[in-house]
């Protein structure tokens, strides 16, 4: 019996260096993520671009946006008031790959909008779907 079949053998020779079989063994576990790694990726990507911002988030619902993007208090002139509907990452990448206005807004107000976007935060609603709309896609 050769000295990488033992079954007692450690997976790590005397000199430090992985045995034959530990390296096999790795090579099947690595692969097998792979295979069960695409799937996911694929059903992620369909999941980002379905999913919702909405503008502003629903803690400051009724808040208007301003042209910078921040939130300002309710009917402040020169801010639009909050959109009608949150809008799909699908849309919203468009838009910012574009320069294309949002769904059911003219030039102004979609890049308000935007502008009110790329400020989210960590805690606000649609942080986790704008920072994925971020992410590289492989």
């Amino acid at each position: 019996m050769s000295d990488d079949t033992r079954s007692d053998q450690n997976p790590v020779s005397e000199t430090g260096v992985p045995t034959r079989r530990r390296v096999l063994a790795l090579g099947a576990v690595t692969a097998g993520a792979v295979v069960s790694i695409r799937p996911a990726l694929a059903q992620t990507v369909g999941s980002v671009m379905n999913c919702e911002i909405p503008v502003p988030d629903p803690g400051r619902a009724g808040s208007y946006i301003d042209a910078e993007g921040k939130v300002v208090p309710a009917r402040t002139k020169g801010a639009f008031p909050p959109a009608t509907r949150p809008f799909k990452g699908e849309e919203v990448k468009r838009s910012m790959a574009s320069g294309s206005s949002l769904p059911g807004t003219d030039s102004e107000r979609s890049r308000a909008y935007v502008n009110y976007i790329r400020r989210l935060q960590r805690g606000q609603g649609g942080f986790t779907c704008f920072a994925s709309l971020q992410m590289p896609r492989g």
